[in-house]
């Protein structure tokens, strides 16, 4: 078992390498003359692989290589549909209803010869269309939704004779007793059976879009702060709207404190309505984000130094970290669903009714 572990981890560092490597070749790698050194923009190859981005770039160079043109869906008072690959080599698109360029990943109106008026900042200045692109990100969520679904469709079917008969639906169904016993249960009380499946699908989500991030070549989902915040904002209005008016006498005129701290305390705890969910947003996305960057860190010094002492410190310290991003995976999920049960406990508890029993 551990041989074979150790087997896949080295395949993983051979791919992540070739990986790096095709982007070193590619147009996002910048190379500029110091001496007989040339120098990597590291910073525009990390990024560009913790992006999201309009096209799946598998492996390999932009000529050569395995790249996945994803559909390009624009509302500019008409809807247009085409695909990414006519964006390569900055081209500008000819549409129904107008042309359009791509500039940092973000499509803006043009004339006909892609003209793009920019700001002192170097960001464009012309209008934006309505974008409702199928990027990598989207269809990384896709996949993760399509592999639950048969995930757990198949541990529905594994059931016999009220047992589990599959190995995977056995370590499924021990996370799921596990979330409800020793997180649902303790912080949300006898109330719990109404939001164990919001629980239980915000950390299976979580959990595989961690996991589908570690892959080289798949899309840092939970890395990117537009879906923690998507998850945020739910664990937002799932808290809120289940509410009970204890919970809002709390907030905005808490019992036995005097008038003047009420006062005092209201517009704080009103403003931290909004700012708990917000650090759930932060604290994912900058986990899973550092992580990522981390490792391919590690991986981009080998091109830099080019030297076999580096090549070995920067496999084995990556090796290290890639196996804590795996641990970090769950982890970040657990960390999520506890506070979010945690919020979810506070709103529907009946503080007058515990005062009143103890």
């Amino acid at each position: 078992m551990i041989s074979k572990q150790i087997i896949y981890s080295l395949f993983f560092f051979l791919f992540l390498f070739l990986f790096v490597e095709s982007s070193d070749k590619n147009q996002n790698v910048k190379k500029i003359k110091n001496g007989n050194k040339n120098n990597m923009d590291i910073a525009h190859i990390i990024l560009d692989h913790v992006n999201d981005s309009h096209e799946w770039h598998i492996v390999g160079t932009q000529n050569h290589g395995i790249i996945f043109s994803l559909p390009v869906i624009l509302w500019n008072n008409g809807l247009e549909i085409f695909f990414s690959s006519k964006f390569s080599c900055e081209n500008v698109v000819k549409g129904k209803y107008g042309y359009y360029k791509m500039f940092r990943e973000t499509i803006y109106k043009t004339n006909d010869i892609g003209l793009l008026h920019m700001d002192s900042k170097g960001k464009p200045k012309n209008d934006k269309p309505w974008d409702f692109s199928i990027t990598k990100n989207v269809v990384s969520i896709f996949i993760s939704s399509f592999l639950l679904s048969y995930l757990f469709i198949r541990m529905k079917r594994s059931y016999k004779n009220h047992q589990m008969k599959w190995s995977l639906g056995i370590f499924l169904e021990f996370l799921i007793l596990f979330i409800r016993d020793e997180i649902a249960i303790p912080n949300i009380g006898k109330k719990y059976k109404i939001f164990l499946p919001f629980l239980l699908t915000s950390f299976f989500f979580i959990l595989v879009n961690n996991l589908i991030g570690l892959i080289p070549g798949f899309p840092n989902v939970t890395g990117n702060i537009n879906i923690t915040l998507v998850l945020a904002i739910m664990t937002f209005i799932v808290t809120n709207t289940n509410a009970n008016m204890s919970y809002w006498k709390h907030i905005f005129w808490m019992p036995g404190v005097p008038i003047g701290i009420r006062l005092l305390l209201a517009p704080i705890e009103f403003i931290g309505i909004f700012i708990r969910p917000l650090t759930l947003c932060i604290r994912l996305f900058a986990n899973i984000t550092a992580g990522h960057i981390i490792i391919l860190s590690f991986i981009c010094l080998i091109f830099i130094f080019k030297n076999f002492f580096v090549t070995g410190f920067s496999i084995i310290f990556g090796f290290f970290i890639s196996m804590l991003e795996i641990m970090v995976a769950f982890l970040q999920a657990f960390i999520f669903t506890t506070l979010s049960s945690l919020l979810i406990g506070m709103s529907v508890k009946n503080y007058e009714y515990d005062n009143e029993t103890h």
